[in-house]
């Protein structure tokens, strides 16, 4: 699968974890506009138009971990709909975007140590009103 804006990255084929997490945030983002984006401790949280909340919470499991760097929003354009997440840099920058370009951008730090360990975000979703 390819997006619009960034070609899907391939890191080999045991490695599946990185990109299901960025099918997963796709999933619960695309078609909306983000509301809010705050960072607490170890979670980063996305309220979108539709009242939902996804957060991504940084893993840390021996020698494997995931952990969100640094996040930069971009306010002029948030009142444009979501069409698609995309990753550069081996899923070090992770681009939320709309049609007039990137509206978020997280920069991530990943290792699957051994590849026994657990890595990658866990994410959950509130619904609205809960």
């Amino acid at each position: 699968m390819t997006t619009d804006r960034y070609p899907e990255e391939n890191l080999g084929p045991d490695e599946d974890t990185m990109p299901g997490n960025v099918a997963a945030l796709r999933e619960h983002v695309v078609g909306h506009r983000i509301v809010s984006a705050e960072r607490d401790g170890g979670t980063f949280t996305i309220t979108l138009d539709n009242g939902k909340r996804v957060e991504l919470a940084d893993t840390d499991d021996c020698c494997a971990g995931t952990d969100l760097m640094a996040f930069l929003l971009h306010p002029e354009r948030v009142d444009h709909i979501i069409t698609g997440v995309g990753t550069t840099g081996e899923y070090t920058t992770w681009h939320v975007y709309a049609d007039m370009g990137d509206v978020l951008e997280l920069t991530v730090s990943w290792s699957p140590g051994s590849g026994y360990y657990a890595y990658g975000f866990n994410i959950s979703v509130t619904e609205a009103g809960r």
